[in-house]
């Protein structure tokens, strides 16, 4: 059988985990979900000892699966969720039983101490770290040393979601450059960590991990893992990368100028370039690329799929446990529902940063709901706005990307909501071009990935292959009947999130203040 690899997407909300074949094929794929904890107001926060029984699990199904060699296996590569802080004492060992994800803003007074001795335009310039400061990797560390002293005295290293599971499977400990790039300390034109802002932070530079190519073999699947997991001995590992660069990668955005959307828990619009689009009032958030001497540079919302299914979740749990119980896709019945509202969801809006939002949406406190609701307004009417409002979120950001730097008549569109035709429409319509879905939607990451461990192990001479492997299924296109009424919908959400903003403050007294 020919040569394969595993790989291993870590995301917000689960991991998926694929074995491809050398000409790109997708053998089989699992998805093994696990939680996050919400503790307080702005901690997010996940078990990493959940990710490694996601891996295992997934691993095991995918081994069982007949269609699957296991001797095949020759590499693994994970990519991961971003802005990870885990602390690892000199052993190696987790100190933490749960640690703050890449959502996580807990860290507002410790990039406000920061930002006293650094200039927050510089440090943007430098880092390209468009998200809200306190998400990134730098403040939580800071965090971590003011309010938990005693496992921060015994912290020796802090790492990322991917660079964790490698440490489990070879016992090596490092980073790649895309990973590195979300710390809030690294130099994206120097290529390397930045002393000035571990200075300004007060840390030990060797608190962060030392930086490999995303290529680079770390190392081979311990011999007592290899037996714990069903593999063979002698599997290498490949660095991986973080999340939005392995998908930008899968999803076919990694030459200049290519581009992609991707529609997940939290959603954006990435691009390719061989330097970093940076603007200091929209701020893009760029990573370096898995792929050398590139970035990418993207726009976002937060709490796209996680507020749509927050939605589903808390205004219609019947439409899920009846979907259930007749063995059918709970997400085609919510889809049936929604198209029975028309276009505009007869006038309500939804704005999803249910989970808080990007700097340009208005940073963590920020949060969502829906306006213009009255008594003729039905659930097929909420659903739909609430797919509706992530869209126009996404249109928001996808009009500065194309201010920014010229942008194609048509986009790739990756990840969940790629798999329904209802809601490529409405992106369709509500970006005004067309929404093309591949062969390749929710494997973007492990493709990404996959490639990255066949460019590794030497299967594949560069990335080109990918390239070949989204055909396209389908391309919806924006409707001119459906014109007028999003252009209104645009410019009612434009409003509705300014006024969502300048809400912000006095939401969060009433939280504060609540019992």
């Amino acid at each position: 059988m020919a040569d394969t690899v595993a790989a291993f997407d870590l995301g917000t909300a689960g991991v998926k985990a694929a074995v491809f074949r050398s000409d790109g094929a997708c053998l089989a794929e699992e998805i093994v979900s696990y939680k996050t904890f919400y503790p307080s107001a702005s901690f997010h926060e996940q078990r990493p000892e959940d990710w490694w029984e996601a891996v295992r699990a997934s691993l095991k199904a995918l081994t069982a699966n007949p269609a699957i060699d296991i001797g095949s296996i020759r590499a693994i590569a994970i990519s991961g969720h971003s802005l990870g802080c885990l602390p690892l004492d000199a052993d190696g060992a987790l100190l933490q039983e749960y640690v703050p994800i890449w959502s996580d803003g807990r860290a507002v007074a410790e990039a406000k101490d920061f930002f006293t001795r650094i200039d927050p335009a510089l440090w943007y310039r430098t880092t390209g770290n468009g998200f809200p400061a306190p998400l990134y990797t730098v403040f939580k560390a800071m965090w971590l040393r003011r309010n938990a002293p005693d496992i921060f005295s015994r912290t020796k290293t802090i790492i990322g979601t991917k660079d964790y599971i490698n440490l489990r499977l070879t016992g090596r400990i490092v980073t790649d450059p895309s990973y590195a790039s979300g710390t809030g300390v690294y130099d994206l034109g120097a290529g390397r960590y930045a002393p000035d802002l571990i200075t300004a932070a007060g840390l030990d530079p060797e608190l962060f991990a030392p930086i490999v190519a995303s290529t680079d073999i770390i190392g081979e699947v311990l011999p007592e893992i290899a037996d714990a997991l069903g593999l063979p001995r002698g599997v290498r590992v490949v660095a991986g990368g973080v999340d939005n660069s392995c998908m930008a990668l899968g999803g076919r955005t990694f030459l200049g100028g290519d581009s992609y959307a991707s529609m997940g828990s939290s959603s954006w619009i990435t691009i390719s370039s061989s330097e970093p689009l940076l603007d200091e009032r929209v701020r893009p958030f760029v990573f370096a690329h898995v792929v050398p001497g590139m970035f990418i540079s993207a726009t976002s919302i937060f709490s796209s799929g996680t507020s749509v299914n927050w939605v589903a979740d808390t205004l219609l749990p019947d439409v899920k446990r009846d979907a259930e119980a007749g063995d059918r896709n709970v997400y085609d019945d919510l889809f049936e529902l929604a198209s029975q509202s028309p276009a505009g969801a007869r006038g309500v809006l939804f704005v999803p940063t249910l989970g808080g939002g990007t700097s340009f949406e208005g940073g963590p406190a920020v949060r969502g709901g829906f306006l213009g609701l009255d008594l003729q307004h039905n659930r097929a009417d909420l659903f739909r706005a609430a797919l509706e409002g992530v869209a126009l979120g996404l249109r928001v950001a996808l009009d500065e990307l194309r201010r920014m730097t010229p942008l194609g008549p048509e986009m790739i569109i990756v990840g969940g909501g790629a798999r329904n035709a209802l809601w490529r429409q409405i992106f369709a319509d509500i970006f005004d071009c067309a929404i093309v879905k591949t062969r390749i939607d929710q494997q973007a990451a492990a493709l990404g990935a996959a490639a990255l461990a066949f460019v590794g192990i030497g299967l594949w001479r560069d990335f080109s292959p990918i390239r070949d492997l989204h055909s396209a299924e389908s391309q919806s296109n924006p409707s001119p009947k459906t014109r007028k009424v999003y252009d209104a919908a645009l410019t009612a959400y434009r409003k509705a999130a300014v006024q969502q903003h300048e809400l912000s403050g006095a939401l969060t007294a009433l939280r504060e203040a609540a019992p």
